[in-house]
């Protein structure tokens, strides 16, 4: 037995040193060798494959975002997160903005290619953009007649309009309507899926259907996605609940401590029920309210705010039905969702405070459920975000005890008083007062407080997306307020980078509605704020 043991041992060794050379030497020239790559999409799951390396090793594959490039010595990507595989083929994280991949393979004694060219994911690699649809609905694979049409989501669109055909359109693409055989659109669609109604075509074999981003003007944002068959079986059952609306998380999905629960509409649904659980449902798919309920709420719209934060760490499960203009439910419960509040330590090192710009959200109809519309999705850093939409600068202090002291982080990023700066009755010396407030708060808590400088608004943009004014004076109160952020011992300038060529207003670039900044503009203040890391207290 000795003897084997031995053997296996020198046989092992043996192994190892060969493998050690092999690597260390490259003597089969793999660091040499261009991954060739390719992407194959099934129901929102894309996967990357490349042809695998003629030696045993496994890949890391990474996954990134270019950043703006308006942000001096900062990097020209953003990293987000890595996993490993044995296989020649990965699940890439699901993302709502363009996103790129590098693989790198190992041995059994470290690297050994260097990381691939950028990897972009096609998504959106289209130019002109054009949606990309997720469910197709093939012979083998037919519609009932109200299927659910659903496509990845276009960044920074307010509303999409899908185009029903009765057959080829005479030019893919484009951003007309097609004359000869367009039978009925709509542009009255504001996530990025739509029930259809196509009781009406029940006659036929099927049909064709695209979509096209519009901005808030309705204009067309890119052009048409490739019309596609959309066979149809009458005999199928119609869905007959709301379609969960996750099909774009970002990487490392956390949802607010403030969360927000989205879907797809049902059709001619009036209003939606959220039910939230801290375990599954007794049933699922059920017609019945579960008595378990921790909270329950009845909203108009295809989102769902929830008032209260939900800060302690565990698993929460939610889901949604739909009622008609009588008050009845229609149909049954959603599928369920689930999320997890992390555990924390005692001491958070980073969180944020503010209003709806911290929060999340943008481009009027994207919630903060879609984080891509998040700042702190950008940071180089874990964060806590504890941002609450609708807040005032009064507002934001009024809830720092019950929000903020639990988790009394060791650095509070500070971005509130924008809803006071627009409104005509708050005086820029009332949101100092509750800054001020804030601050004395922290020192008393030995939390360090580091303030962001409020960003200009666009009032036109405003009155637009809000049927709001703006207070004539907010440039006034803008000084006043970053004037005292600006004497603070910790505070980081957003302001100076976010003005049009007039400097004036918000440009429109970073913003669709004149107030929240969109994807660029939350790009662009994760960035400022990354590269200002030495303010915060390690």
């Amino acid at each position: 037995m000795k003897k084997f043991f031995l053997f296996v041992v020198i046989i092992f060794s043996f192994t190892a040193l060969s493998a050690f050379m092999a690597e260390k030497t490259d003597i089969l020239g793999l660091r040499n060798i261009t991954l060739e790559t390719s992407f194959h999409e099934t129901d929102g799951h894309m996967i990357l494959s490349w042809d695998p390396l003629p030696y045993p090793c496994f890949y890391k594959v990474e996954t990134y975002s270019r950043t703006t490039g308006l942000v001096s010595g900062e990097p020209e990507y953003h990293f987000f997160t890595s996993g490993y595989t044995m296989n020649s083929t990965f699940e890439v994280p699901r993302s709502g903005i363009p996103t790129t991949y590098r693989v790198t393979a190992y041995g059994m004694f470290g690297q050994l290619t260097p990381p691939s060219e950028p990897i972009d994911n096609p998504i959106y690699a289209k130019s002109p953009e054009s949606p990309v649809t997720i469910y197709h609905y093939t012979e083998d694979n037919p519609a009932s007649l109200m299927p659910f049409l659903v496509w990845h989501a276009i960044p920074n669109a307010v509303c999409y309009e899908v185009e029903l055909l009765s057959g080829k359109p005479a030019q893919e693409g484009g951003t007309a309507h097609d004359k000869a055989n367009h039978l009925e659109s709509t542009n009255q669609i504001f996530t990025n899926g739509w029930q259809a109604d196509l009781k009406k075509y029940a006659n036929r074999k099927f049909i064709y259907w695209r979509v096209r981003a519009l901005d808030i003007h309705h204009n067309p944002m890119g052009e048409f996605s490739k019309a596609e068959e959309l066979h149809i079986n009458p005999d199928l059952p119609l869905p007959n609940r709301p379609l969960l609306n996750t099909f774009d998380q970002m990487p490392n999905f956390q949802m607010p401590v403030y969360p927000v629960y989205q879907w797809i509409p049902l059709h001619d649904a009036a209003r939606y029920e959220v039910e939230l659980l801290i375990h599954p449902p007794t049933e699922e798919h059920g017609t019945v309210a579960d008595v378990d309920a921790v909270w329950r709420n009845t909203v108009n719209g295809a989102a769902c705010y929830d008032e209260y934060a939900r800060p302690y760490a565990g698993d929460y499960y939610w889901r949604v039905r739909a009622v008609d203009k009588q008050g009845y439910t229609m149909g049954t419960w959603s599928d369920t969702e689930h999320f997890t509040m992390p555990d924390l330590p005692e001491r958070v090192p980073v969180a944020v405070l503010g209003d709806s710009i911290t929060h999340g959200g943008g481009a009027v109809s994207n919630s903060p459920a879609a984080l891509e519309y998040s700042y702190t999705t950008y940071f180089d850093f874990p964060c806590l975000n504890l941002g609450r939409s609708g807040d005032t600068s009064k507002m934001t202090l009024d809830r720092f005890d019950s929000d903020v002291l639990p988790f009394k982080p060791i650095n509070l990023l500070i971005l509130t008083g924008t809803n006071s700066l627009r409104s005509s009755t708050t005086s820029a010396e009332s949101v100092v007062n509750d800054l001020e407030a804030i601050r004395e708060k922290c020192i008393k808590n030995d939390i360090r407080p580091i303030f962001l400088t409020l960003m200009p608004v666009n009032p036109p943009n405003i009155l637009v997306a809000f049927q709001a004014p703006t207070d004539p004076k907010w440039q006034k109160k803008l000084a006043t307020i970053n004037g005292w952020i600006r004497q603070q011992q910790y505070f980081i300038d957003l302001e100076p980078y976010f003005y049009d060529p007039t400097h004036r207003f918000m440009d429109n670039k970073f913003s669709v509605d004149g107030l929240h900044p969109d994807i660029l503009g939350k790009q662009l203040m994760g960035e400022i704020i990354n590269m200002n890391q030495s303010k915060l207290l390690k």
